[in-house]
């Protein structure tokens, strides 16, 4: 805060510089990835919406076709990595102690030690919440914006920023509709409000119904 009047001028601009200097550094990893031919997907969501489970599934369905490699982010344990790493997949741990998101200079580190091969894909599994990620970009070619029907219908509206920067939501937990009260047209509506580009898919991790579309998109990302 400013030290005479409160105006908060101070703050602002530090804010701007560290956001600028991340800008700077996740276009170092858009260079480092496309020289590669590496797609990296930034996965966001609220905790527990299943985004560990969604990528468990991911990495049996798609088989290494293509090769799958995840950086995890999570403010304390290794137990998301664990899970990556007995699915079968190479995996990078992050902990961000008390910060609430990755930063590109974080995911820089994770690329070079994972080594992707080429035409192959990198999930950025990004510490669980709904704000503070939106405003990072890590380099990432695709935003994936996981919810689920356990969450509510106004997530989009409530979260407007987090949803209208993602090119895919993927609506998870579908085989627990018959037993909540959730709209699924209500909450297509309220997507479409604040961001009517995105592709919504919707599907339950854990049973399998759907996933099959989801596996297809990642396929076409490297063909």
């Amino acid at each position: 805060m400013c030290g005479t009047c409160g105006c908060g001028t101070v703050t602002v601009a530090l804010e701007q510089r560290v956001l600028a200097r991340n800008d700077d550094l996740a276009a170092v990893n858009r260079e480092w990835l496309a020289e590669r031919d590496v797609v990296a997907v930034n996965l966001m969501s609220s905790p527990g919406s299943g985004k560990t489970t969604l990528l468990e599934r991911t990495i049996a369905d798609l088989s290494g076709d293509p090769v799958v490699s995840v950086v995890e982010g999570d403010q304390e344990t290794s137990r998301d990595a664990d899970r990556i790493r007995a699915a079968g997949c190479r995996v990078v741990q992050l902990n961000t102690g008390a910060g609430c998101h990755l930063d590109a200079g974080m995911v820089a580190a994770a690329l070079r030690d994972l080594a992707p091969p080429a035409r192959s894909v990198v999930f950025v599994e990004n510490v669980g919440n709904l704000v503070c990620p939106a405003l990072f970009d890590l380099g990432e070619r695709h935003r994936v914006v996981l919810t689920s029907v356990t969450e509510g219908e106004d997530k989009p509206l409530k979260y407007p920023h987090m949803f209208s920067a993602a090119d895919v939501v993927v609506l998870n937990k579908t085989d627990l509709l018959p037993h909540l009260d959730f709209e699924v047209d209500t909450f297509v509506r309220n997507l479409a409000a604040v961001n009517p580009r995105a592709t919504l898919l919707r599907l339950s991790a854990t049973r399998g119904t759907g996933v099959d579309g989801w596996t297809a998109l990642v396929r076409g990302w490297v063909s």
